[in-house]
C-alpha cells in the first residue's frame, strides 16, 4: 500500500505539484512580499501536474523496461479521471481569481506583461504545441538545450508569478528590483543543472534516439564531475558573494548555500547507477529542500 502510494505520487506528478508550489511560496518569502490569494497555488499544483502528465498519457509506446512507462500504461483510466480533475480544479480556480481581480490587470505595465508571456509561450514550443498555427517547435528534442528550457520556464512559474499576481490582487506594482532578478537567475541555474543530473536517467535511451544531451555528448564522468559539479560550484561562490553585497547574516546564508551542498552530493552519487525512483524522489527532492531552506532563511533572520 505505501509503495503504490509512492509511486502514484512520483509518477503522478503530483511531486511536482507540491516542488512548484514550494518554490513559489519561497519566493514569497525571499522577495518579503505577501503570499497570494491560496485559489494561486491549487491553480500552480493543477497546472504543473497536468502539464507532466500530458507527454506520458499520449505516449502509444509502453516500454516494458521503463518503470514508469509501465505504471501509465497499468492506471491508464486513474491518470485519465485525475488530469480531468486537476484541468477543472485550475479552470474554476482562474475564473474565480480573474473574476475576483480582474481591475487589477491594468496595473502591470507593458514590459511586464511581455516577460509574463514569454513562460507559457516556451512551455507550449517544449511540447511541440502548434502555436499561431504556424510555428511549431520540439524544444524536447534539442538535447543540450532541454534542462536550459525546462529551467527557464520553472524560474518563472514560480519566482515571476507570484510577484505579477500579487500585483494584480493588491493593484500595485511590485519593481523587479536586484533580489528579483538574482532569485529567478539562482532558481533557473539551479533548477537547470537538476535536470543535466536527470538527464542521466536516459543516457542509453537518449543515446539510441541521437539525443545530444550532456551526458550523451561527454559521457557520465564528465558530465558530473567537468559540468554539474562545477556549475553548481560557481553557484555557490558567487551566491556567497551576492549574500556579502546584500549583507545577509550568517544564518541565512548558511540555510541558502545547504541546498548547493547536497547538489554536490547528490552529484557526486550518481556515478553508480540508480533507479529511478531515486531520480523522482532524491533529484527533484532538492526543489523542496531548496524551497524549504529558503523559507527558513528569511522567517528566522527576519
Amino acid at each position: 500500500m505505501r509503495k503504490n502510494l509512492i509511486e502514484y505520487i512520483l509518477f503522478g506528478n503530483f511531486f511536482y505539484g507540491v516542488c512548484a508550489t514550494a518554490l513559489s511560496i519561497e519566493a514569497a518569502y525571499q522577495l518579503q512580499i505577501p503570499l497570494n490569494h491560496p485559489f494561486f497555488y491549487v491553480i500552480l499544483f493543477s497546472a504543473s501536474v497536468v502539464y507532466y502528465t500530458y507527454a506520458y498519457i499520449h505516449e502509444k509506446y509502453i516500454n516494458p523496461f521503463n518503470k514508469r512507462s509501465v505504471w501509465y500504461g497499468t492506471h491508464k483510466k486513474t491518470v485519465g479521471y485525475s488530469q480531468t480533475i486537476f484541468c477543472v480544479l485550475a479552470v474554476v480556480g482562474c475564473v474565480y481569481l480573474l473574476g475576483r481581480y480582474f481591475r487589477g490587470f491594468a496595473v502591470i505595465p507593458v514590459g511586464q506583461w511581455m516577460v509574463a508571456l514569454l513562460f507559457p509561450l516556451v512551455a507550449a514550443f517544449y511540447y511541440d504545441l502548434p502555436v499561431l498555427r504556424v510555428l511549431s517547435l520540439n524544444l524536447r528534442k534539442t538535447g543540450w538545450m532541454k534542462p536550459f528550457v525546462i529551467g527557464f520556464v520553472w524560474a518563472g512559474v514560480v519566482t515571476i508569478y507570484p510577484i505579477l499576481w500579487k500585483e494584480v490582487e493588491e493593484g500595485k506594482v511590485y519593481p523587479f528590483v536586484l533580489m528579483t532578478g538574482w532569485l529567478a537567475l539562482k532558481n533557473w541555474m539551479y533548477i537547470t543543472v537538476l535536470c543535466i543530473m536527470f538527464d542521466i536517467k536516459d543516457y542509453a535511451s537518449d543515446s539510441n534516439n541521437q539525443l545530444k544531451t550532456f551526458v550523451v555528448r561527454v559521457g557520465l564522468r564528465k558530465t558530473i564531475f567537468n559540468i554539474i559539479i562545477p556549475i553548481t560550484i560557481a553557484g555557490l561562490f558567487s551566491l556567497l558573494l551576492f549574500s556579502a553585497y546584500m549583507h545577509f547574516k550568517p544564518l541565512r546564508v548558511v540555510l541558502n548555500i545547504l541546498p548547493f551542498l547536497l547538489m554536490i552530493i547528490v552529484a557526486y552519487s550518481l556515478h553508480q547507477r540508480r533507479n529511478i525512483m531515486y531520480y523522482l524522489a532524491v533529484i527533484d527532492g532538492m526543489m523542496l529542500i531548496k524551497a524549504v531552506c529558503g523559507v527558513l532563511a528569511a522567517i528566522l533572520v527576519h
